[in-house]
């Protein structure tokens, strides 16, 4: 089963349970597919799809860290729950550990020395890593492995 197909068997589990939130966030996550679908006139596999909710998860990181400075919890407790239902359709996200190794062999092969080289790292790293690892710690290593 694709990972699309489960995302709709998981919204009519959701209507027969009567789950509200659950089912408004995974609405929104096929509306956003459509979208994807619509504008680019193409079939969404699961690469694509991995890659659609880790936008919306960054969408949402990036609300509960602006409702929390500006004291609206309750609307940061409604992001964090859309969150939580974003997260279970990705795939198991590598270690800190992994990531590090995963960049080191990458940076390697390239021959890339200095932060100069930078672009062309985070270009091969994230066609290799994309929707395994959470970029924001992979640009950490990158920088990390050019630094030293």
């Amino acid at each position: 089963m694709s990972l699309k197909e489960q995302i709709t068997e998981d919204m009519k589990t959701a209507m027969r349970a009567k789950d509200s939130e659950r089912l408004g966030t995974i609405r929104m996550l096929l509306a956003a597919v459509k979208q994807k679908e619509v504008d680019e006139r193409v079939e969404v596999d699961d690469v694509m799809l991995v890659a659609i909710v880790d936008k919306l998860i960054k969408q949402r990181k990036d609300s509960i860290s602006q409702f929390s400075a500006a004291g609206r919890q309750d609307l940061a407790d409604k992001e964090t729950a859309e969150l939580k239902v974003l997260e279970a359709y990705l795939p198991q996200r590598m270690s800190e550990a992994e990531i590090k190794a995963e960049v080191a062999a990458i940076v390697a092969e390239l021959g890339a020395k200095g932060p100069g080289d930078m672009g062309k790292v985070m270009g091969a790293v994230k066609t290799r890593l994309a929707g395994k690892a959470d970029m924001g710690q992979v640009s950490a290593a990158v920088k990390a492995a050019l630094a030293g």
